[in-house]
C-alpha cells in the first residue's frame, strides 16, 4: 500500500512520474549524487528503474512491487532505489537501455537495471511480475538472488560491469563510415520496406503495429525524387486504414500508441505528444502529394485533440495522456483498466443516440456484446472500440452522433495527464501545426504554432547563453538540453518562418 505519511525523496521532484512513486514504501532517491554517495558509502547495489507516467506496465508493476511492504522491505535492505523519468532523462535512459538491449535482445519500459556503486551496470531487463511467470523470475526472488550474489561473488559482478561498460564504450566509439548514400542505397532501404509492406491492411511490419512516421517520411521523399508511385502509395493506404482504426479516437481525434492488432483496431491507449505531431506532419504531406481529403480531415482531428486536451493555458504542448483510466461504471469506481475512458457498451450508445443509434453502430462496428474478440487482459468484455466498420454514408449525422459522445464522454474521470512540456516534442507539434497552416491555409493553427514558439523562448530558452532547457512543469524549468531539444525546436522555427514569414 502506497506510503501516505511519509513520502519518499521524490516528494520534491517535478516530474509526474516520479511523484507517482512519492508514497512508495520504496526509499527511492532521484537520479543525482545523493543517490550514488549512498551506495558507495553503504557498499550496496543500485536498483535503476526507469520508466515514464503513461506507461501502463511501469503502472503495473508499481502496484505489484513498489506499493508492496514486503518487495519494498528487500530493496530498502539491500540496494540503493533511483528513479528516472526517461522523458526527462533521455541520456541516462539511452546509456541502459542499449545494456539492456545488448545483454537480453529486447528492451522496453519499464526498464530494470542493476548498478555497481559506480554505475556500472551488471544485469537488467524490463518489467518483472510479483512471482514466476511469463519466464520470468518474480521480482522478490531477483531481488534476493542478486543481493546474495552481491555478497559473495563481488568480484565477478564488478568484473562483468566493467567488461560490459567497456564494450558498450567500443560500440558508441566506433568510427562512422565515410560512404555517401547514393541512390542504390535509397533504392535497397525503398525495397525493404517494400517487402515488409502490408498490401491488405496497412503499415510496415506485422502485429503489433506501430505508427512509422519516419517510414512515411522515407518513402514520401523516395516519390518525391524518383517519381515511383508505390512508395506514395504505401503511405497514403496506410494512413488511410489507421485512420479508420480504433487506434485513431474516432470520437475526441488523436492516435493511440500502436495497435495490438494487425487491423489497427484495438489499440494501447495512451497518447503521445511527439505521435501526435509526426503522425499531423504524414498526413499533411500526403494530402500535399494525393489531394485526398480525408488525410486533410484525419490531420485537422489530431488538431483539434491536441488544441483542446494537450495545450497548456500559455500554448506550450503537455506531454501525453495515460492508456489507464478509472472504470466509472462499475462499482469500485477506484478500479483502473486500460482505455476504459474511451470504450462504450452497445446499451449506452443507443440510450444516448437515440434513433442515429443504428446507423452509428454498424458504421462503427459495435455489437451488442462487445466487439474486441482478442482480449488477452480482460479487460474489454462486453464493451466496443470504436472504428469505422463503413464508409460513413451520412456525414452530417455520424458528426452530430460523435460530438454527443464527446460531451457525454468528458463526464468521465479522464486519463492522467503528464502535463510536463518538453522543449524537442513542443518542437515537432510547432512544426507540424505550421505545416497544417501553410497547406491548409488556417489561422487557427498559425496561432498555435506561433503560442508554443513563444512559451518555448520565455519558459525554455535562455537568450543570453544561446542555451535551451528540456523540461517546463509546475512553474520550475529545468535540465540542459539535449541535441533532439535543438534540433526539433530550430527545425519548428524554420517550419514556423515558412508559414508566417516572421
Amino acid at each position: 500500500m502506497p506510503n501516505l505519511e511519509r513520502p519518499n525523496l521524490l516528494a520534491r521532484e517535478k516530474s509526474p512520474y516520479l511523484l507517482q512513486h512519492a508514497h512508495n514504501p520504496v526509499d527511492w532517491f532521484p537520479w543525482g549524487e545523493e543517490a550514488f554517495a549512498k551506495a558507495r558509502a553503504e557498499d550496496k547495489p543500485i536498483f535503476l528503474s526507469i520508466g515514464y507516467s503513461t506507461c501502463h506496465w511501469c503502472h503495473v508493476m508499481e502496484r505489484e512491487s513498489f506499493e508492496n511492504n514486503a518487495t519494498a522491505e528487500i530493496l530498502n535492505r539491500e540496494f540503493v532505489s533511483i528513479k528516472v523519468d526517461r522523458e526527462e532523462r533521455p541520456d541516462v535512459d539511452r546509456i541502459y537501455m542499449a545494456f539492456v538491449q545488448a545483454t537480453t535482445g529486447s528492451g522496453g519500459w519499464p526498464m530494470t537495471v542493476f548498478l555497481t556503486p559506480s554505475l556500472e551496470p551488471f544485469f537488467g531487463g524490463t518489467y518483472f511480475p510479483p512471482d514466476s511467470r511469463y519466464g520470468r523470475p518474480g521480482f522478490p526472488q531477483l531481488l534476493e538472488y542478486l543481493a546474495r550474489k552481491w555478497q559473495t561473488e563481488r568480484s565477478k559482478i564488478a568484473e562483468a560491469g566493467s567488461s560490459t561498460v567497456g564494450q558498450l564504450k567500443q560500440m558508441a566509439a566506433s568510427e562512422t563510415g565515410t560512404a555517401v548514400v547514393d541512390q542504390e542505397a535509397l533504392d535497397r532501404a525503398f525495397s525493404y520496406f517494400r517487402r515488409i509492406f502490408d498490401p491488405k491492411l496497412g503499415g510496415f511490419g506485422q502485429a503489433p503495429k506501430f505508427p512509422r512516421p519516419v517510414v512515411h517520411n522515407f518513402l514520401l521523399r523516395y516519390y518525391a525524387a524518383t517519381g515511383n508511385q508505390e512508395a506514395v502509395d504505401m503511405v497514403s493506404f496506410t494512413l488511410a486504414e489507421m485512420a479508420k482504426g480504433g487506434m485513431n479516437d474516432q470520437v475526441g481525434g488523436g492516435f493511440h500508441r500502436y495497435s495490438v492488432d494487425e487491423r489497427w483496431c484495438v489499440p494501447h491507449f495512451e497518447k503521445m505528444l511527439y505521435d501526435q505531431a509526426q503522425l499531423a506532419s504524414s498526413y499533411i504531406e500526403t494530402f500535399q502529394i494525393t489531394g485526398d481529403p480525408k488525410h486533410a480531415e484525419t490531420a485537422r482531428s489530431i488538431f483539434e485533440y491536441v488544441s483542446r486536451d494537450l495545450t497548456h493555458p500559455e500554448g506550450g504542448f503537455y506531454s501525453a495522456e495515460d492508456a489507464d483510466s478509472v472504470i466509472d461504471d462499475e462499482p469500485g469506481a477506484e478500479h483502473k483498466g486500460e482505455g476504459a475512458f474511451y470504450i462504450w457498451k452497445d446499451s449506452d450508445l443507443r440510450t444516448l443516440l437515440g434513433v442515429s443509434a443504428d446507423e452509428f453502430c454498424r458504421t462503427y462496428g459495435v455489437r451488442p456484446g462487445g466487439n474486441v474478440d482478442e482480449d488477452p487482459h480482460a479487460e474489454f468484455g462486453g464493451k466496443n472500440i470504436l472504428y469505422l466498420a463503413r464508409d460513413i454514408q451520412n456525414p452530417a449525422e455520424m458528426a452530430a452522433a460523435r460530438a454527443i459522445l464527446l460531451k457525454e464522454r468528458a463526464k468521465r474521470t479522464r486519463p492522467h495527464l503528464d502535463d510536463k512540456v518538453l522543449t524537442s516534442w513542443n518542437g515537432l507539434m510547432i512544426s507540424a501545426f505550421a505545416q497544417g497552416a501553410r497547406v491548409l491555409g488556417d489561422p487557427h493553427l498559425l496561432e498555435a504554432a506561433t503560442r508554443a514558439t513563444h512559451f518555448i523562448l520565455e519558459h525554455l530558452y535562455k537568450p543570453e547563453e544561446g542555451r535551451l532547457l528540456r523540461r517546463f512543469r509546475d512553474g520550475e524549468s529545468a535540465i540542459p538540453g539535449f541535441l533532439d531539444d535543438y534540433a526539433f525546436f530550430i527545425q519548428g522555427l524554420l517550419d514556423l518562418f515558412e508559414a508566417s514569414h516572421d
